[in-house]
């Protein structure tokens, strides 16, 4: 069959290939697996699990997946829409601006909800609370945006309708029936096995992780139980159900984003998909249905380049022509703002009350903001097929969540008669300064001077 692997054949230099993509990279370590069929094929480890003991990755080391959780929840969602315990059309409790969305439209990311993420590194309750930001953006089923906050209504969807947690739930239905005996899920790994330490870009260790939204992203396992999952999973569910996982409806022009997977919609074998990221963790899940192989890709450390790397040159073997962009949505392009220069004013809505907003559009692609009265910044403006004004810049909105690690501001405004209209983010720009922060979306409406 094209594309075996039967063991390394056709991967000699992988040793060497991962070795030095870890050392150009900087990362401290990456865990590698392939299955075919339902056995898992190969399953290497290199670098170190833990930098400060010197402690070396192996098989057997479990890592944080990230977003790869989803496509976990997305098949849990499934099942139980077959077990009849859910309708994937039907609207979910709840009172918003629209039509509610459906299950259906949160596991394609069409749901309405905005792109939401937040992290907390200690003990007590989460101080971000999710419900503040659990509102619309736009009419469901109109647009694609990547939404944890989508993937938490379907994790609380799921507890209700089954009345079990979410993580017993997923290792009862999938883990257990799969043999994925190191799954794991919550904000650490709960069981005997050795676990990966998570670091950020420039190698500092990251402690334990909260978040508001553990249903799209704090799921574990070893390399070789993604790879499992991705082969095998759809043996759980009835085969129109796995057809409706695949009928993905597209977020650009070559990828479409199904129930829980990302699908290639280009030419070559159907890649069936899912990444994540989020502090100390880049991993990818790949599944090629055609070839029944599957590929897991899993490092412990923020940057996705030595992740990225290891992916192309290892599914390139097995899918010659293979690049990443089969697998990572493309980045919208931007283009120079056509606003013409003028001074614009109105408020950023917060759970907290209106922020002031003063924005002045200067000439040669710059503007001038100034944020609740605080001395003006000048940065440099952009605009993309869905906006017509980007602009991001170091001003601290004055919220109290904002304030606990969200020390920048973007706004992404699109011009309505005399308005502009559209959004203002608090975030953090990475974690080569502290740890990974929250994004928080808020509306945004400004009117000209």
């Amino acid at each position: 069959m094209p594309g075996r692997v039967d063991g390394l054949d056709g991967l000699d230099g992988l040793d060497e290939f991962c070795a030095e993509a870890l050392a150009e990279h900087g990362c401290a370590s990456v865990s590698v697996a392939v299955a075919e069929r339902d056995e898992v094929v190969l399953a290497r480890a290199y670098g170190h699990a833990s930098v400060a003991d010197r402690r070396p990755a192996t098989a057997e080391t479990v890592y944080g997946l990230a977003s790869v959780t989803k496509a976990f929840t997305a098949t849990a969602v499934c099942l139980a829409a077959e077990d009849g315990l859910l309708d994937l059309d039907a609207p979910i409790p709840g009172s918003f601006r629209w039509t509610a969305p459906t299950p259906r439209q949160l596991l394609r990311h069409r749901g309405g909800f905005p792109a939401f993420y937040s992290f907390h590194y200690g003990t007590g309750p989460l101080p971000v609370d999710l419900d503040r930001y659990r509102t619309l953006v736009r009419e469901p089923g109109t647009g694609f945006e990547y939404s944890n906050l989508g993937y938490q209504e379907l994790g609380r969807l799921l507890e209700a309708a089954t009345g079990q947690d979410l993580g017993d739930h997923l290792r009862e239905r999938i883990a257990e029936p799969l043999g994925l005996a190191s799954f794991g899920f919550g904000p650490s790994h709960p069981g005997p096995a050795p676990v990966a330490e998570r670091y950020s870009a420039d190698g500092r260790a990251y402690p334990a992780c909260f978040t508001g939204h553990p249903a799209a992203g704090a799921g574990w396992a070893t390399a070789g139980d993604v790879a499992l999952f991705a082969r095998t999973a759809s043996r759980l569910l009835e085969p129109a159900t796995v057809a409706a996982m695949d009928d993905a409806l597209p977020i650009d022009e070559r990828l479409g984003y199904g129930l829980g997977r990302i699908v290639s919609r280009g030419s070559g074998p159907v890649i069936r998909s899912h990444g994540g990221g989020m502090g100390g963790i880049a991993t990818m899940m790949i599944d090629i249905p055609e070839r029944e192989t599957s590929i897991a890709v899993l490092t412990n450390s923020t940057a996705k380049a030595a992740r990225d790397a290891v992916v192309e040159h290892l599914v390139g073997i097995l899918v010659p022509g293979f690049s990443n962009d089969q697998v990572n949505p493309a980045v919208e392009r931007t283009h120079p703002t056509f606003l013409a220069p003028g001074v614009w004013a109105g408020e950023i809505g917060t759970a907290e009350g209106d922020v002031p907003l003063r924005i002045r559009i200067l000439t040669g692609g710059r503007v001038e903001l100034r944020l609740a009265g605080e001395p003006a910044v000048t940065a440099p403006a952009t605009a993309s097929e869905h906006w017509d004004l980007l602009v991001s810049a170091p001003l601290q909105l004055p919220t109290a969540d904002a304030r606990i690690n969200s020390p920048s501001t973007a706004l992404e405004l699109r011009a309505e008669r005399d308005r502009l209209t559209g959004r203002a983010v608090a975030f953090k720009d990475g974690d080569r300064d502290g740890r990974l922060g929250s994004y928080l979306v808020h509306p945004c409406a400004l009117r000209p001077c």
